[in-house]
């Protein structure tokens, strides 16, 4: 669903500019220029990205350590999900997540692990375990509105996988107010879904209408229109 998630690794995390932020943003840039949705999905291919780049950034031997852990950890994931549904590849890779995160608690690496591990627990149906992550990831990553919006989207998901719609809706109206606009449209699309599916039907609508006149560039407004015609 997840998921779409950009700049995870930082010298100092979001505390100053550094050339690896500059990567992140030239690819949030290219991301929006592309219509590429910041969704739970997106999101987890992009995080995999970054730990690949980050791993040049990182110079003391824990964060070496750390990043080669994650890497073959996130490896090992991709290759049983092609065998094993995902909660049981979930449960596989729990073991070395919850190490990685232990061991390495403070590093570069292990906050790209938690946001990874959250994405997987998502997938596994482990709704609680991937909130409890995305909220710790806040704490990491959340001086960027960007990257706040992006996981704001994660816990969106992960309370209506819980069909918590309360706390669901919470979530998706945040990234709506926000500062940074680049997912209003998709959070607004979200949003009429989740009151549809709480009975509020005349809001829902209002919502997905809303899409349609002030978004004309977004890829939700045939999906939107679809949902008014339902």
């Amino acid at each position: 669903m997840v998921k779409e998630k950009i700049s995870r690794s930082r010298k100092r995390v979001l505390e100053e500019p550094d050339e690896f932020i500059s990567f992140s943003s030239r690819m949030i840039q290219w991301a929006r220029e592309h219509h590429v949705p910041l969704t739970f999905a997106a999101g987890f291919i992009i995080i995999l990205a970054i730990a690949v780049f980050s791993l040049r950034y990182f110079s003391d031997k824990a964060e070496n350590q750390a990043s080669d852990m994650l890497a073959k950890a996130v490896a090992k994931y991709e290759t049983i999900i092609n065998d094993q549904p995902p909660d049981k590849a979930y449960l596989d890779a729990k073991i070395t997540f919850e190490q990685i995160l232990k061991q390495y608690s403070g590093k570069d690496a292990a906050k790209i692990a938690k946001v990874t591990y959250a994405d997987i627990a998502y997938d596994g149906g482990d709704f609680e375990k991937a909130i409890e992550l995305y909220n710790e990831a806040l704490a990491d990553f959340g001086k960027d509105p960007f990257l706040k919006n992006l996981i704001y989207n994660s816990l969106g998901y992960s309370h209506e996988g819980k069909k918590d719609y309360q706390a669901a809706a919470k979530y998706f109206e945040m990234i709506v107010s926000g500062s940074d606009t680049g997912m209003a449209d998709e959070a607004l699309f979200n949003l009429g879904r989740i009151f549809a599916a709480m009975g509020k039907i005349e809001k829902s609508r209002d919502l997905f209408q809303k899409i349609i006149s002030d978004y004309t560039d977004s890829i939700y407004i045939d999906l939107a229109k679809e949902m008014l015609a339902g």
